[in-house]
């Protein structure tokens, strides 16, 4: 088990660390902030992303 979480972890951080990694967050932000005035800056739109960064923040912090 302790074997197959570290395996685990080492290809996440791995994965993590990718420039095409970076790229990809990069474009889901910019995506998100120019869906801002569709969605009328609404409580809703600022919740979508901060749920979806504290998650992965969540998940990275005790992974890795």
């Amino acid at each position: 088990m302790e074997k197959a979480f570290t395996w685990m972890a080492n290809r996440v951080a791995h994965l993590a660390g990718l420039p095409p990694t970076f790229a990809i967050c990069v474009l889901i932000v910019v995506v998100w902030a120019a869906s801002g005035p569709i969605f009328g800056f609404s409580d809703t739109w600022q919740l979508v992303i901060n749920t979806g960064t504290t998650i992965v923040t969540f998940l990275m912090v005790f992974l890795i």
